[in-house]
């Protein structure tokens, strides 16, 4: 068997395509299927044989749409039913076409080998099967509105429950909120002056005068009555 590893070298190329051997002959005359064929028989291209119907689609014979009459290996040509040229002498020839210039319309399919060729490449082209027991998915029923209503409160822990969480007890997040509420009362309510503390603020600014004159009232001493003078002339 020849060995299909790529070549470079044209030279060695073209050696290769006029030494090759018939298998690789026959592969190298294969042409793209219609997308309707794609869809149907699941093979994107598959080799010309006589009796299928061709669309040419590059060249100077673009669209023309005929039969295939003959095959040639040697030379890696189709020709094709109604496509011709008249020579010089007046005789009409097939002109000779590329397998890579047309598209296959139509499948001649009365070779037996063909149809099993067919057949495995429609095999290939399917998804393949997962082995095993096909597995159920279990759907998640939703989550009902009344079991997300009776969610858990939360716990908002004060300074006395933190210094001793012995007594807390289950009471304590209702008397918590009751401190908070408490708490935004009394920051609402305006201060009220007392009307004590004011005698005191005016005698702390009292002027530093009348202090003296009090201190000296009180470090004079008293004048003696004439009461007493009169009781000690009698003794």
């Amino acid at each position: 068997m020849q060995d299909t590893k790529r070549v470079k070298n044209p030279k060695k190329q073209r050696k290769r395509l006029f030494n090759a051997p018939a298998h690789i002959r026959h592969k190298l005359m294969s042409a793209p299927l219609s997308h309707e064929l794609t869809a149907s028989r699941g093979a994107k291209t598959l080799p010309v044989r006589k009796g299928d119907t061709i669309l040419i689609k590059r060249g100077d014979n673009k669209g023309f749409e005929g039969k295939v009459s003959r095959v040639d290996l040697k030379a890696y040509r189709i020709y094709i039913e109604g496509l011709t040229r008249e020579k010089v002498d007046g005789t009409n020839i097939f002109l000779p076409i590329h397998p890579s210039k047309v598209e296959i319309r139509n499948l001649n399919l009365d070779d037996k080998w063909r149809k099993k060729i067919l057949e495995r490449k429609k095999e290939t082209a399917q998804p393949a099967k997962p082995k095993g027991k096909p597995t159920k998915k279990v759907e998640k029923a939703p989550a009902k509105v009344e079991e997300v209503k009776k969610e858990k409160p939360v716990k908002i822990i004060t300074v006395a429950e933190k210094a001793a969480p012995e007594v807390a007890t289950e009471s304590a997040p209702e008397m918590a909120i009751e401190e908070q509420e408490q708490k935004k009362t009394v920051a609402k309510k305006p201060a009220i002056k007392k009307e004590e503390d004011k005698p005191k603020a005016a005698a702390k600014k009292a002027p530093a005068g009348k202090k003296t004159e009090e201190k000296e009232a009180a470090s004079k001493p008293r004048a003696k009555s004439k009461t007493s003078e009169k009781t000690k002339g009698e003794q």
